[in-house]
């Protein structure tokens, strides 16, 4: 979700890459929600982190906890944030429920990525 916002909001100016720790592929239900902001995300994949991309990067933005947590080290050249949102892969409930949460953390990543415009 976070990368189709970037390239949304953030446009050609800014070179972006999403990737994880590990990967899971591509959930459903983050391509259903953002379908309704009428960005499609259904062709991106799930990616690696791979160090020496991630060492020439300036910015790199962890969005949980254990994303934080088991990041590998970046340089101190490499400005870091960090985002602590739910994964919303991981919210329990019905399907109504777990949707809602998908929705939520769209928003939260949605409003954060205008704030680095």
């Amino acid at each position: 979700m976070a990368e189709g916002f970037a390239h949304k909001i953030l446009g050609s100016n800014w070179k972006i890459a999403s990737a994880g720790i590990e990967s899971h592929g591509l959930n459903p239900l983050a391509v259903k929600v953002m379908a309704e902001k009428g960005i499609d995300i259904s062709h991106n994949q799930s990616k690696l982190i791979d160090p020496t991309y991630l060492a020439s990067s300036d910015l790199v933005i962890t969005l949980c906890g254990d994303a934080r947590d088991r990041c590998p080290l970046t340089p101190a050249s490499v400005k870091k944030l960090h985002w602590p949102l739910p994964d919303p892969a991981q919210a329990t409930g019905n399907s109504e429920e777990i949707l809602m949460v998908f929705r939520q953390v769209r928003d939260e990543i949605e409003a954060k990525i205008k704030t680095l415009v």
